[in-house]
């Protein structure tokens, strides 16, 4: 057997093992998923949609060209790639764009901010047959995984279907690199099946390169959560949650965003002592998973603070009575209530998360404090502590000397606020960046003919319906 017959075959192998480990993990978690789905209703608008489960019809009537995929896990993703694709729609005003979320949270955020899709799926789950159906289905030119998202099967599937998959504002997290490396004798061939690769920066080519792509096929682009975060805050959303919460703009609130287990009593204590100085001091809360709720609640009570009001509440109908903490337990309201602050506290960083989206603030024009974990976000961080609108603490002794010497200095605050907000402003660009690297990989049509496309792929994705089409 040849060199090359060899390393097919071991590939072959891989993948086959690959399939039954994926098979029992699908046994194993089975009866904790289905208990979720009846106990919470998690899970529940997705499962069906993940596993095949699709009305044929809807991407039937779905209709342009270039047909293109492109895929946001969870929330953080959707921000990213919210701005390529209103570019990639000014570029093809006439093509077709697919957007698919992997998390119900994701699909709720990519509704909010995403108005340039043709229709909005949930990515299928990796098993042949069913990457292969929404494949067929969907029958895309190109696919569009942002950041890193890689999934055998799927990627097979595209590669047998003749579809290019181009990789968009790629980010490699050490924790995640450590794990890559570790595997790269499987993730080696799995990379072969992408065409080309944007990255936020050079460690991240570096990382991604180390775990077996090519170098000629990773390019530094940037960061496009810059362009969605700048472009989005508006006053009008500040005068709309500021209506909402019934807070006046000109008072002073500490906003603190995504918060993790063992963090919000540190959050907490601080607040208070903080009060001893700052007696109109407000604090809006918001932990990173809102099935947290009911643990913060008892954390705020144990706190000795009786006079909260929750976010679910107040879109109930119950009005914010000056209340000094509001605890926002629903999914989309972060990046507004970060309008509203004098200072913020960004979370999953006081304990080993590897940090939160330190952008989303400093888009405002806010200083924003964090922890020592902020691994996931070492380029934003570098940025907002050049600029001096990023403070790094320890901890809550440290968070509490911080944020009382900026308290009272609000000139100072808003300076260097303005100063990251800058920076980000001075970022924007890369959706654009990534447009063009998506549009160098799509099919040339022939002249005064849609359908017809020069340098056919063979038994490639079929033509669309030229039937109307609209959002899924």
């Amino acid at each position: 057997m040849t060199g090359r017959g060899k390393t097919t075959k071991m590939r072959a192998i891989m993948m086959t093992v690959y399939n039954i480990i994926l098979f029992l993990a699908a046994l194993l978690l089975f009866p904790f998923y289905a208990f979720k789905i009846a106990l919470t209703g998690k899970y529940r608008r997705s499962i069906g949609p993940k596993l095949g489960f699709v009305g044929e019809n809807r991407f039937e009537a779905m209709k342009g060209r270039p047909r293109i995929w492109v895929h946001a896990v969870s929330v953080g993703e959707v921000t990213a790639a919210a701005p390529i694709v209103a570019a990639l729609r000014e570029r093809f005003p006439k093509g077709c764009i697919v957007v698919s979320t992997t998390t119900e949270t994701g699909r709720l955020m990519a509704e909010r901010l995403i108005s340039g899709a043709d229709a909005l799926i949930y990515y299928p789950l990796d098993i042949p047959f069913v990457v292969k159906k929404l494949i067929r289905l969907v029958r895309p030119d190109i696919f569009v995984p942002v950041e890193t998202e890689l999934w055998p099967n799927f990627l097979a599937a595209c590669r047998a279907s003749g579809v290019k998959v181009v990789m968009v504002n790629g980010r490699i997290s050490p924790r995640s690199f450590r794990k890559y490396r570790l595997t790269r004798f499987f993730w080696k061939p799995v990379l072969e099946r992408v065409d080309q690769v944007g990255v936020i920066s050079r460690t991240d080519r570096e990382r991604i390169v180390a775990m077996g792509l090519p170098p000629e096929k990773v390019h530094v682009q940037g960061n496009a959560k810059y362009d969605g975060l700048a472009a989005t805050a508006s006053v009008p959303l500040q005068r709309g949650i500021a209506a909402r919460l019934r807070m006046d703009p000109a008072e002073k609130v500490w906003v603190v965003g995504s918060t993790h287990e063992g963090e919000e009593k540190i959050v907490l204590d601080v607040y208070r002592r903080l009060l001893e100085t700052e007696p109109g001091l407000k604090l809006i809360l918001v932990p990173r998973h809102i099935e947290r709720r009911d643990r913060v609640i008892a954390l705020i009570r144990e706190a000795g603070f009786s006079d909260f009001i929750t976010m679910s509440e107040i879109n109930g109908g119950k009005i914010r009575d000056g209340e000094r903490i509001v605890l926002i337990d629903v999914i989309g309201e972060l990046f507004k209530a970060y309008s509203l602050a004098a200072v913020v506290y960004c979370g999953g960083s006081l304990v080993p998360k590897g940090g939160q989206n330190i952008l989303e603030p400093a888009a405002w024009g806010k200083v924003v404090f964090y922890g020592p974990s902020m691994e996931d976000f070492q380029n934003e961080k570098a940025l907002l502590e050049e600029a001096g609108a990023g403070i790094c603490v320890t901890g809550g002794e440290d968070l509490f000397a911080g944020l009382s010497a900026l308290l009272k200095d609000m000139e100072n605050l808003r300076l260097r606020g303005e100063k990251g907000r800058d920076a980000v402003i001075a970022n924007m660009g890369a959706a654009k960046r990534y447009a063009a690297m998506i549009a160098r990989h799509l099919p040339v049509e022939s002249p005064g003919a849609r359908s017809g496309r020069k340098g056919s792929r063979g038994k490639g994705p079929k033509p669309p319906s030229p039937r109307s089409g609209g959002r899924g």
